[in-house]
């Protein structure tokens, strides 16, 4: 990012900002101007409180109750327990502070979520994947082997949550679908292990035309004893910059202990951030702006993928999916190629106008060195053209 910012002719496609041209200025405006029109002491802009205006709450806990009508039955807890935060990192901090000491484990999904597991890392926290089978799908039995491993060694009493970024996900844009998400609650059962799990549901609705059909953890039966906590975001479907994130917990004790810290935090997110926001939900503005956001984003991941394609990227031995929705491709190069943050391929890029974010940051442990991570949101369809054929042209110089 701040090679970015201090070099306008680099083409970045490592941040994973929203695109400023779909950005919903208007809607914000209207909603000020509702608020400002209001009759009575303009409360919005006083102090809010620690777990978030109501109102919000309850607007955003109707849309996920609307999302899994399954959910019917927990409805008021699911309520009670909404909370609001500065972004869903805050939580996710919120969460780890009050759950880990220093040398804890915690299961994550691989690859995962980069600043999840820098956040772990800072805390002293082990990040732990949670193994894949030759599908890159959740290996239910895998799983089992390493928690009876963890068990022999004496790790288990250190294991204190299970984390994974669920749909669209970030960085690999991939979706978890029920089997996955159920082998990771039944090899946890099967060895007699009840610990929170936290979903990262921030790219829930960022798909392209057709929502990911997997219910949340919130809705598995097989997650039913479990500590649930389910994470996800306002700042990536309507504005970035207004960082507001949410979500809900299904054990009231973590929730008070989260709130507890929060309030050494900050005492609250900005109120007037949520007024703003508690006002275009109700509008409808959440979904205008995703009408308005998911052909866009379903464009310029075309484009950028388009020209990987064109430049002959796959002729070069790369591989990458095209996802359903999200921000990103995640690309794995040759299994002897260097993607590396040290590596000559990663300098040669940025020697060349282009940067990307190096795969290596999104493992928890048995790290490759062969993916990448590019992100479409920032750049206009022709830089993004121009970035994938810089990029191109570097991996076949040094292939």
């Amino acid at each position: 990012m701040a090679l970015m910012l201090e070099n306008p002719k680099l083409l970045s496609l490592a941040a994973g900002f929203t695109d400023n041209r779909t950005l919903p200025v208007a809607a914000v405006q209207a909603a000020v101007e509702k608020l400002a029109a209001q009759s009575g002491e303009p409360q919005y802009l006083q102090y809010g409180t620690n777990q978030g205006r109501p109102g919000l709450r309850t607007l955003l806990a109707e849309r996920l109750l609307a999302q899994e009508p399954e959910l019917k039955g927990d409805a008021d807890t699911i309520r009670h327990n909404f909370f609001i935060t500065n972004g869903s990192q805050q939580a996710l901090y919120l969460a780890m502070q009050v759950l880990c000491d220093p040398g804890d484990i915690v299961l994550v999904d691989r690859p995962s979520y980069f600043v999840f597991l820098e956040m772990l890392t800072g805390l002293g926290v082990q990040a732990r994947s949670l193994p894949l089978d030759s599908a890159g799908r959740v290996d239910g039995e895998a799983l089992r082997l390493l928690l009876a491993g963890m068990r022999t060694s004496g790790e288990m009493t250190r294991l204190k949550a299970v984390y994974f970024v669920s749909y669209f996900a970030n960085p690999s844009a991939r979706s978890l679908d029920e089997e996955e998400k159920n082998a990771v609650a039944k090899a946890l059962t099967a060895e007699g292990i009840v610990v929170p799990v936290l979903e990262d549901a921030a790219y829930r609705e960022l798909y392209y035309e057709t929502p990911h059909p997997a219910r949340s953890v919130l809705s598995l039966p097989e997650w039913a004893e479990f500590p649930r906590l389910y994470l996800s975001t306002l700042t990536k479907p309507f504005a970035s910059g207004l960082k507001v994130g949410y979500g809900t917990c299904t054990d009231t004790a973590l929730l008070a202990k989260m709130m507890h810290v929060r309030g050494h935090h900050d005492f609250g997110t900005a109120n007037f951030t949520q007024a703003i926001l508690e006002q275009v939900l109700a509008d409808g503005g959440l979904d205008k702006q995703l009408a308005v956001i998911r052909p866009a984003y379903l464009r310029k991941m075309q484009v950028l993928h388009g020209a990987l394609i064109e430049a002959g990227l796959p002729e070069l031995g790369w591989r990458w999916k095209v996802p359903g929705g999200g921000l990103y491709l995640w690309l794995e190069a040759p299994a002897d190629f260097d993607t590396g943050l040290d590596s000559a391929f990663c300098r040669a890029c940025v020697e060349a106008g282009v940067l990307y974010v190096p795969g290596e940051l999104c493992f928890g442990d048995a790290v490759p060195r062969n993916f990448v991570r590019l992100s479409f949101g920032v750049l206009g369809e022709k830089d993004l053209a121009e970035a994938g054929r810089r990029f191109v042209a570097v991996a076949r110089r040094l292939a």
